[in-house]
């Protein structure tokens, strides 16, 4: 796996929070729950960084 810009995707989990996780972009229709247990491992909640629940 590639860790450059080229290499996120954004994903949401059933609750709708988002995710911005390293992963192979195969898929564009992924979801949180979908990812590998390795791909999870690299996700970031994008309310941690940004602060709000929508940007």
């Amino acid at each position: 796996m590639k860790g450059d810009f080229g290499s996120l995707i954004w994903v949401n989990d059933r609750e709708g929070h988002e995710y911005v996780c390293v992963a192979a972009k195969d898929d564009d229709s992924r979801d949180f729950e979908h990812l590998s247990d390795s791909e999870r491992a690299t996700c970031s909640n994008v309310n941690d960084f940004i602060g709000t629940d929508r940007w």
